[in-house]
């Protein structure tokens, strides 16, 4: 797939519907419908077939017709085409060269958008195969497009709404105390004492302050290896609508503290650095990797919570095996930071694993 991407097809005119979502055969038919519009009879001998989902409420469906195939995302409401994240910032990445899925067609009134179909393998499956001189090319790969999504973005204009939200005190905050509600709480049946509880908010309150403070730049929000697919030669970007205005680590952090994926400690620290002398090459080795390592504790527990509420509210066990990888992360970064020791004891004595 070549750097650039294809515009958005405007559907020709047809009567509207709107879709039900009430059951399977609701979806496959909303699908159908879609297609049929534009590819008339043939719309009825495709083979559509559900893909497995993310934490998202949007469901995603293979379309298959002969050899051909691709994918259709149904989004829970109509939406606004030419305002929705996902196409704003699609078409802000595709104008940086950042490798994106090509979109086929969207209807924002059906809640449907239609793509090209990028496989099933991520990154973090591709490197379960892969040797350690392609281990590094990928990583390689990653940061060179990581390096050009900051400094693309910071050179062109930002009226976009991306540029108009960022990883602010109170964001970031809001993310600690989700960890604390549904990891702790929730999930683990954690039970704070009233002096932990006020140990713990304000080690969240310190750490979100500091972290909000530092310079900001476009990050994608979820970069890690199942939002990375190998397509084509390179490393195509898929989840990338809640990119927002945040520290230069964040999506680094998310990378090479990825709650799926082991990678060796020195192989990270290598990475890290390289990423420091092409992105931030005025900022010290030291502050880079205090920054570093405060966005991961951040970035890790925020992880934590996201996998609490999806097995305590949702009843999903996908993400259970990636919880003690998570944990034994944010630990490693806890204790080497003196300043968050009584925000560590605290939290390490509901979570063994912190110890």
């Amino acid at each position: 797939m070549k750097h650039h991407v294809q515009r958005k097809a405007r559907s020709a005119a047809a009567p509207r519907h709107r879709i039900t979502r009430s059951s399977e055969e609701g979806f496959d038919a909303a699908v159908r419908r879609f297609l049929r519009v534009r590819w008339g009879a043939r719309a009825e001998v495709a083979r559509i077939s559900p893909l497995a989902g993310d934490a998202s409420t949007r469901r995603y469906f293979r379309v298959q017709e002969g050899r051909d195939t691709s994918v259709v995302a149904l989004y829970p409401e109509p939406f606004d085409g030419e305002t929705t994240p996902f196409l704003v910032v699609h078409g802000l990445l595709a104008g940086w060269g950042v490798p994106v899925p090509r979109i086929l067609a969207v209807d924002g009134e059906q809640g449907v958008m239609w793509q090209e179909d990028l496989g099933d393998v991520t990154l973090q499956a591709a490197l379960q195969e892969s040797s350690a001189s392609q281990q590094r090319d990928y990583y390689r790969q990653a940061l060179d497009q990581l390096v050009r999504l900051q400094r693309e973005a910071a050179q062109g204009p930002q009226g976009a709404s991306c540029f108009q939200i960022a990883f602010d005190f109170e964001k970031l905050s809001w993310e600690l105390h989700f960890f604390w509600k549904h990891f702790l709480e929730a999930f683990r049946g954690c039970d704070l004492s009233v002096e932990d509880r006020a140990v713990v908010a304000d080690g969240f309150h310190r750490l979100a302050s500091e972290i909000a403070s530092w310079p900001r730049v476009l990050c994608h929000r979820d970069f890690h290896s199942r939002n990375l697919m190998p397509h084509g030669g390179q490393l195509v970007w898929i989840d990338f609508q809640d990119a927002r205005m945040g520290p230069s680590t964040y999506d680094l952090a998310s990378l090479l503290r990825d709650s799926y994926v082991d990678l060796a400690e020195e192989f990270v620290v290598e990475r890290m650095e390289e990423f420091r002398q092409r992105a931030v090459p005025g900022e010290s080795r030291d502050t880079f990797q205090r920054r570093f390592e405060l966005m991961s504790i951040q970035r890790n527990l925020k992880a934590l919570g996201t996998f609490g509420y999806m097995s305590a509210s949702r009843g999903s066990s996908v993400y259970l095996p990636y919880i003690p990888r998570t944990l034994a992360s944010a630990r490693r970064n806890l204790v080497r930071h003196p300043e968050l020791s009584g925000l560590h004891r605290a939290l390490a004595r509901h979570l063994e694993e912190l110890r």
